[in-house]
């Protein structure tokens, strides 16, 4: 499966930008630019989470922003602004990145700051 879809404009949704998002089970591709073309990538299995936003504008002409955090380099926290079917990417985004991370064998490990090693005798 895969979805392609145009930044919009929150004015009536229309597709008037150039920037472009193309999501496919294996990597998430936004191209942006009209006189430097710029293409940027993201492996699916680097996304931990993702996160739907929805301002009043947005849901007037039933858009949407998702924002992905990942594990890039170039993109820590990857936003698709403005896009129709906002629901149905995140979901296929989560679920994608799930299926790519057990394919690949990786495992998302989260520091919460656990402070001293010493401290761990305490426990």
């Amino acid at each position: 499966m895969e979805f392609k879809e145009r930044k919009r404009w929150v004015f009536f949704g229309l597709p008037f930008t150039f920037t472009t998002y193309t999501v496919t089970e294996e990597m998430i591709t936004i191209d942006s630019g009209i006189l430097k073309r710029v293409e940027d990538d993201c492996y699916m299995y680097k996304v931990v989470d993702t996160r739907l936003e929805a301002s009043l504008g947005e849901r007037m002409f039933r858009l949407g922003t998702v924002v992905c955090c990942t594990g890039d380099k170039t993109h820590p926290k990857l936003r698709l602004e403005h896009i129709k079917n906002a629901r149905a990417i995140k979901d296929f985004i989560l679920q994608a990145s799930k299926e790519e991370q057990m394919k690949r064998r990786t495992l998302n490990m989260l520091d919460i700051g656990s402070g001293n090693i010493d401290d761990i005798d305490d426990i």
